[in-house]
């Protein structure tokens, strides 16, 4: 992959990870945010490891760079629910307002995760829910982390 790929891809993935931080947590504190930063990062590096990961996170994709890995882990179904056409947040996910001070700050937030700076406040979480709701796949699982009102599990 040539320098400008690396840096495009780079810049897509930081972009859709703000994106999808925004459209999930933008309205939570931000140790939520940051928190789904390093879910999203955890999955992506775990992607790069193992073709199990590859099936259960980035539908079947191999990616071959931590960005790419990034850009498939957000782009697969079902794994970050404000993607989904129906979901109440998803017109926030395809058209958040510019100037909004919490996309500003997702964009931060996805930086500093792509770029390794940020520390892993999720404690290695792979799932997560917002702490509002009970998915049933979640009962009867101890949390790892609760954070900015999201719950994270290993």
């Amino acid at each position: 992959m040539s320098g400008a790929a690396m840096v495009r891809a780079e810049e897509a993935a930081a972009e859709l990870l703000a994106r999808v931080l925004h459209a999930e947590a933008g309205a939570h504190p931000v140790r939520g945010i940051e928190a789904l930063a390093s879910l999203a990062m955890n999955r992506a590096r775990r992607v790069l490891e193992d073709a199990e990961a590859q099936a259960r996170f980035a539908g079947g994709e191999a990616p071959g760079s931590l960005a790419r890995a990034v850009i498939a882990v957000l782009r697969a179904p079902f794994q970050f629910p404000a993607r989904h056409p129906r979901h109440p947040r998803h017109a926030l996910f395809l058209h958040p307002a510019e100037g909004d001070p919490g996309l500003l700050m997702c964009r931060r937030v996805a930086r500093r995760a792509l770029a390794g700076a940020l520390p892993d406040a999720s404690g290695g979480a792979l799932w997560w829910h917002d702490a509002l709701r009970l998915p049933a796949w979640a009962i009867g699982r101890v949390p790892c982390a609760e954070l900015g009102g999201l719950t994270f599990y290993r």
